[in-house]
């Protein structure tokens, strides 16, 4: 017999072998009394009702079923006796007396509370309020004591043995049980029963109707709970809490029950629902803001079965179309609006949460404002949400003029049962709803309507900060989103800028706006729009980010790129990139611009990044997918060239994209046509030329230059600029070495700027300048590594200008591909 024999019995599951096998000594036992079934049965109830009593096991539990019919003594159970020679009367009891028992009438009963032990342990704990002849006084029940609970009512004459004594919380003094205590109710029957009942206090439930409740004074109820909201979490003082609000109500009225922290808990452990009748004992009542409530915390609160003279609950939904001023009013709509939760400071420090949503019946729609931990509510549009017990208040800013404001008393039910005719009569308005394909987004001819879209990011360009009339500071990020009918440009205003976005992640955007553009229609995302992530599951219907690329954007070779080209996509390598350069518009702001050249197998194109694009994160050889660039023609080198803006992304190119481009190696083999000096024309661009380097010419190797509008000073001294007339606290400077390249076939002037002259000198530029200046302009510490570049074999890729100056070509090197005796 294993213990699959035992299934559907509630063992302890780390009980020994040794226990086991007492449990099947004690099946063995009865066997021939009982069925598995009722032996099973009988035992999980015990462990049912001493639950909370630590000091019993499974052993024990075995002993409660078998003992009565084998006349053994359950040594587990407490005795069920009474020492009728130890009762000690309630007022001869002083703190300090230990182990003594009393007969008394039970006055009041607490609902049991929970708590945590300084051990972090769980446990509870109840009061009773018991009076005899001689005094009344407040009785604790721990833990192991709550069972006795079950069996004992307001009222009762009870028996209690294994009583303490001690100071009480609030001065006085109180009664507090033992693990093993024996609580229990007698009647004229026991042997036990006071011979003096008629001295004993009589107990009066004394139910009054809810109109009849006045503050400040403890009282009962009988009626019908009508509302059972969902617990709010508060915090006050640095420490945080639960409360709801019960309604309840009689023939007479309504009045909120208030539950706070763990008893909030009661709503599960009694089961607590709307319809259900309860009877609320020895409550307090009390008044704020000229209404009058109860408070649960010494009383108790019960579910009753009888007939009471309680009115059905009727409940009463108002028409979204009817609504005014009112409180407590019971709304049902269908979601047709939601926004993102807004949190705010309150006051005392702490943080508070705000959300809006609208719900719409057939006759309009209105704002509900859910506050704290209502804006957790899974709500999403097209559900339909019943608003119990929210108040009506006139607002200048809704459209109907009204909004929903909810309350602690608020209860929120989403597609809630019991409503369908009502549900029913949505439907025609859910069908309404939902997402449009974004080509339906252009049939809108007005600014300012509210669309769904669902979509795959597909550029996303870099957070705008500007200013506004008011002198705040905004912000804005622009980007396409598409589906597979087309994309759209959508722009991200403050907060909704800030957030973070991926490019090939899919979103549901919900009312957002629309505007007008230059050219087609475009969509703003502000405070009121929800922008919601969507996993793979939810977005399988989208194309995937490689087929919308490939659907919006046409892949084209460099070769095959033309002027006034949109909408293309270049995947290609970084052969050439410089440093950023700063420059003045003519509005007198400042600029950023950076320039670089990029190849693939036919060809390679000049690329001009502007702006936030200049803090590009790759470098040379790296390979690099462009997005949707501007493409210009430039008279002067008789090319296209491509513009890099705010409308344009720069992205990782993917595996299979790649699989094509050749590595930096191949695409310069490829694309450089390498070229002897005598051979070289004015439009060469891009050449690979080699020759024996000579004559460098180090007398102007730093050009000083204007800090502000960067032209050329003929005096490093100058404090005012001839060209912008900006001051000058210290000029920039340029590193220029000019020299002669020689090859078999002939000879031509060549010039190295900053970077190329930093390698070939084989120092930083400001290890120069700082040289330069520490030697008051002497340059000789530069004559010996000028003179080592003579007679070096340099390999240069290079571009051919025009020296107005002798009328000649010569070369400005991009690269130097190798440097050698």
């Amino acid at each position: 017999m294993d213990k699959e024999f035992f299934n559907g019995m509630n063992l302890a599951e780390d009980i020994s072998e040794e226990d086991f096998q007492y449990i099947k000594d004690g099946w063995e036992k009865v066997q021939d009394a009982l069925s598995k079934d009722e032996f099973i049965d009988k035992f999980n109830k015990f462990k049912e009702e001493y639950k909370d009593a630590s000091f019993f096991s499974d052993k024990d539990f075995i002993d409660m079923v078998v003992n009565p019919f084998t006349g053994e003594e359950t040594k587990g159970e407490p005795v069920d006796t009474f020492d009728v020679g130890t009762p000690k009367t309630i007022a001869e009891v002083e703190p300090g007396r230990q182990g003594f028992s009393v007969i008394a009438r039970v006055m009041s009963i607490s609902n049991p509370k929970i708590f945590t032990s300084r051990k972090g342990e769980d446990g509870k704990l109840a009061n009773m309020q018991i009076a005899d002849n001689t005094g009344e006084v407040r009785l604790v029940l721990w833990t192991e004591n709550i069972k006795h609970l079950k069996h004992i009512s307001e009222g009762d004459i009870v028996e209690i043995s294994d009583v303490d004594c001690k100071d009480g919380f609030r001065g006085g003094k109180e009664f507090s049980l033992r693990p093993r205590s024996l609580l229990r109710a007698i009647d004229e029957t026991s042997e036990n029963y006071p011979d003096n009942i008629a001295e004993f206090p009589v107990y009066e439930e004394n139910i009054i109707s809810i109109a009849d409740i006045v503050p400040d004074e403890k009282v009962s109820i009988i009626g019908r709970l009508i509302r059972v909201p969902t617990p709010h979490s508060y915090e006050s003082n640095g420490k945080k809490g639960k409360v709801t609000s019960l309604e309840i109500q009689d023939k007479t009225g309504k009045i909120a029950y208030t539950l706070w922290n763990k008893d909030v808990k009661l709503i599960n452990t009694l089961d607590l629902k709307e319809g259900d009748i309860v009877k609320i004992l020895n409550e307090q009542s009390r008044e704020r803001n000229g209404e009058i409530s109860l408070s649960h915390w010494d009383g108790r609160i019960i579910k009753v079965e009888g007939d009471y003279d309680i009115p059905e609950y009727e409940e009463n939904i108002i028409k979204i179309g009817n609504a005014q001023e009112i409180k407590d009013v019971t709304l049902i709509g269908i979601v047709t609006k939601i926004q993102d939760t807004i949190s705010f400071d309150r006051q005392d420090g702490t943080k508070g949460f705000v959300k809006s949503i609208e719900i719409t019946d057939e006759t309009g729609s209105i704002r509900v404002t859910l506050w704290g931990d209502d804006t957790k509510l899974k709500v999403a549009k097209g559900d339909i949400l019943k608003v119990m017990g929210g108040n009506i208040e006139y607002d200048d800013y809704a459209t109907s003029g009204y909004r929903v404001n909810t309350n602690w008393n608020t209860e929120l039910r989403v597609n809630p049962e019991g409503n369908e005719d009502l549900a029913e009569s949505l439907n025609e308005i859910a069908s309404k709803l939902g997402p449009i394909t974004i080509r339906e987004v252009q049939d809108h001819e007005v600014d300012g309507d509210e669309v769904d879209i669902i979509g795959r990011l597909i550029t996303l360009n870099d957070t705008h900060s500007f200013q506004r009339d008011d002198g705040t500071t905004g912000f804005v990020r622009s980007g396409d989103i598409a589906d597979s009918t087309g994309k759209v440009r959508i722009s991200f205003w403050d907060e909704k800028a800030e957030a973070s976005y991926g490019i090939g992640k899919a979103y549901q955007v919900e009312n957002a706006r629309t505007r007008l553009g230059m050219y087609e229609v475009e969509l703003n995302v502000g405070k009121t729009t929800r922008v919601i992530e969507l996993s793979d599951a939810e977005s399988s219907d989208l194309p995937s980010f490689e087929e919308l690329e490939e659907q919006i954007y046409e892949t084209k070779k460099i070769y095959d790129i033309e002027e006034d080209d949109m909408n293309i996509k270049v995947v290609a390598r970084i052969l050439e990139i410089e440093d950023t350069r700063e420059f003045e518009r003519q509005d007198g702001t400042k600029g950023l611009v950076r320039n670089m050249t990029i190849g693939d197998d036919s060809g390679f194109i000049p690329v001009t990044l502007w702006d936030d694009k200049t803090n590009l994160p790759y470098d040379i050889n790296e390979a690099i997918k462009i997005q949707n660039p501007r493409v210009n023609y430039n008279d002067m080198s008789n090319r296209v060239e491509l513009s890099i803006g705010n409308s344009t992304n720069i992205l990782q190119p993917s595996y299979n994209e790649l699989t094509s481009l050749p590595d930096i190696e191949e695409l310069q083999n490829i694309l450089y046509t390498s070229k002897d000096i005598a051979s070289l024309e004015l439009e060469d661009r891009s050449v690979k030329i080699k020759g024996t380097f000579s004559d460098p010419f180090i007398e102007r190797i730093l050009m000083p230059k204007c800090p502000v509008c960067n032209r050329t000073l003929e005096d490093e001294d100058e404090e005012e600029c001839p060209h912008c007339g900006n001051y000058i606290d210290k000029p920039k400077y340029l590193l220029m070495l000019p020299g002669k390249l020689t090859d078999d076939t002939g000879e031509i002037q060549v010039t190295f700027f900053n970077e190329l002259v930093e390698q070939l000198l084989d120092m930083k530029h400001d290890d120069i300048v700082a040289l330069y200046e520490e030697s008051e302009g002497d340059i000789g510490f530069l004559e010996t590594k000028a003179m080592d570049l003579e007679g070096r074999t340099l390999e240069l890729l290079a571009d051919v200008t025009y020296n107005n100056y002798d009328e000649e070509i010569r070369l400005r090197p991009k690269k130097i591909f190798k440097n050698e005796f």
